[in-house]
């Protein structure tokens, strides 16, 4: 439980970089179905078939408008993992925006932060989806890994 403090800890110091390096107000985005802490922990199961589905998936609630997002990713496995990431913003119409696709490399409890990545002007952001796993990939299967999502004015 230590390496969850610590993830909240590190993630939540909302600095960004830029001139002077300014102060974020940033609020953790709460899983959907996850519980009541803010930081999720998984391992990469199997792809999904006729009868079952994989796990790949982690979406956040968007209760408000946020200025932009941050996507905090932590190994919780022994050993060194290479897999893939998405993200992608999810609009109340229903539409979605990828923030990004990459191929992520992390040492047993290294910590990696993607974004901040701006909101889409215009379009109500309702979530924040988090991909890890992909079939093309089988040799992430098993890897574990933490992951939390900010919002940030």
């Amino acid at each position: 439980m230590q390496s969850l403090t610590a993830l909240v800890a590190v993630a939540g110091l909302g600095l960004t970089a830029g001139a002077g390096a300014v102060q974020a107000s940033c609020t953790f985005l709460m899983p959907i179905g996850g519980g009541s802490e803010p930081v999720v922990e998984k391992r990469i199961s199997p792809p999904g078939g006729v009868f079952t589905r994989s796990n790949w998936n982690t979406d956040f609630a968007v209760n408000r408008s946020f200025a932009s997002y941050r996507i905090h990713l932590q190994s919780a496995s022994s050993d060194q993992g290479l897999f893939p990431v998405a993200a992608f913003l999810r609009f109340s119409d229903n539409t979605e925006f990828r923030l990004f696709t990459e191929n992520v490399t992390l040492e047993p409890e290294q910590r990696r932060t993607f974004g901040p990545f701006p909101a889409v002007p215009g379009r109500r952001t309702n979530l924040v989806n988090v991909r890890v796993g992909a079939p093309t990939m089988p040799g992430s299967i098993g890897f574990s890994y933490r992951v939390s999502v900010e919002g940030c004015d």
